[in-house]
């Protein structure tokens, strides 16, 4: 019987996606063929995926384990937040010592052309004692990571994938930063001027981890030592 069952269920499924590639509605194929709903693409096994950056990541284990005791500036952590639909984005790069942050406005897309071209903009500014590492996600965004290397002296790193937690700085900082951009925010209607305004508010925030110093006054103090 279990036999048959599973007969049954990849004829189904045979059956659905010919429909899909006829040009007929997911929602038409369910009606036709009576599922409940529309079926998952299957995904491809790990060997057979494209490659999402062209040069090999840097995974964290491989980050000095110096960056781990947060006692030296330029150690950043960043990431999109990303608007409605995804069509819209800021990224966010938030220093791992002092709780600084730069929001780095993406006005013409965040592809990842677009995001390391702002990057650069946006690591250029600071000294080279402030710029030394960037560790972030797996996301497509930075596929062109090895293009932003030489504006980190100590390398660019990146999670591994679903955890979160090993950019924790960065993730609550976005929490914070969502406090001003909500989830279904059209970001593109943000100026320059907007997100510099939130930036100064989050900096100048006393936080208990700072011994309620603000990141402001944390980040210009360690930058004249």
């Amino acid at each position: 019987m279990a036999r048959r069952g599973r007969k049954r269920r990849l004829e189904l499924e045979a059956e659905y996606w010919r429909l899909l590639a006829a040009g007929v509605g997911s929602v038409e194929a369910c009606r036709q063929l009576g599922i409940g709903r529309p079926l998952r693409k299957k995904r491809r096994r790990p060997d057979q995926r494209m490659p999402r950056f062209v040069a090999p990541a840097v995974l964290i284990d491989r980050r000095p384990s110096l960056i781990e005791l947060r006692e030296r500036l330029g150690d950043w952590e960043g990431d999109l937040v990303v608007g409605a639909r995804s069509q819209s984005a800021v990224a966010t790069l938030v220093d791992r010592r002092t709780r600084y942050l730069l929001l780095v406005p993406l006005p013409e897309g965040h592809s990842a052309g677009q995001l390391r071209d702002a990057l650069i903009a946006a690591l250029g500014k600071l000294p080279e004692r402030a710029r030394r590492s960037l560790t972030w996600d797996q996301g497509s965004e930075m596929s062109r990571h090895h293009e932003l290397a030489p504006y980190c002296t100590d390398g660019i790193f990146f999670a591994r994938p679903g955890s979160p937690w090993e950019r924790g700085t960065n993730e609550n900082t976005n929490g914070l930063v969502r406090q001003y951009l909500p989830k279904r925010t059209n970001l593109s209607l943000h100026t320059a001027d907007d997100f510099r305004a939130i930036e100064q508010r989050l900096n100048n925030r006393p936080r208990k981890t700072l011994s309620w110093q603000t990141p402001a006054q944390a980040f210009a103090a360690a930058l004249a030592l």
